[in-house]
């Protein structure tokens, strides 16, 4: 099966916990250490096979292929690669069944990785992510006052629109956030609004 490292964490001596995203579950799994296993860090996409144990709660992960990205070896391209998808680790922590969605998205979003900014694949997926999970709030009404929101608007967290006055921080266009949140699309955004986007984003999901 193929599968997205969300989560590494390394137990005694050099051994791993290593939790993935596959097609149906969100998977945590034990890598035992050995000179002959190749190297795996949070964001690949690997090819794995899986081991149950009656000594253990953890089913080993083994026979690991590492499906590469044409990008892996642009360290900018990863290190935006590897925020992004860290961060569904904390907010899928706990489930076990999952639906082929967040496999999907994370699959599409790594082959717009090479030829698009990735930013801006990070944003419009995470709107997609937004939307599917029912949070993706269109009603311009501001999160702190409750007022409706007439003129520019800014996001705060889970982009939750407010008021430019009420949060204090950057804000954008109607028409811009309409495109983002009916088209999935940044094109409307400067590179500055698209920062403060990732900025926000990297808040948590």
């Amino acid at each position: 099966m193929q599968g997205f490292i969300i989560s590494v964490n390394r137990v005694k001596d050099e051994d791993l916990i290593v939790t993935i995203i596959s097609k149906d579950s969100l998977e945590t799994l034990y890598r035992f250490y050995g000179a002959r296993h190749g190297s795996i860090n949070i964001g690949f996409k690997i090819d794995y096979e899986t081991e149950s144990s009656a000594k253990s709660s953890i089913s080993r992960l083994k026979d690991v292929l590492h499906v590469g990205f044409k990008w892996i070896h642009d360290r900018h391209r990863l290190r935006i690669w590897q925020d992004f998808i860290k961060l569904f680790h904390p907010h899928l922590k706990g489930s076990e069944e999952l639906e082929p969605f967040y496999f999907e998205l994370l699959d599409i979003a790594s082959r717009r990785w090479e030829s698009q900014n990735p930013k801006r694949v990070a944003i419009e997926s995470y709107v997609q992510l937004l939307e599917y999970e029912g949070r993706l709030h269109k009603e311009l009404i501001c999160f702190f006052c409750e007022k409706p929101i007439i003129d520019d608007i800014s996001l705060i967290r889970a982009f939750l629109p407010t008021h430019h006055e009420c949060s204090h921080t950057l804000s954008v266009t109607k028409s811009s956030l309409n495109e983002l949140f009916n088209n999935y699309s940044t094109i409307f955004f400067s590179d500055k609004e698209i920062d403060r986007l990732w900025h926000v984003l990297n808040e948590g999901l």
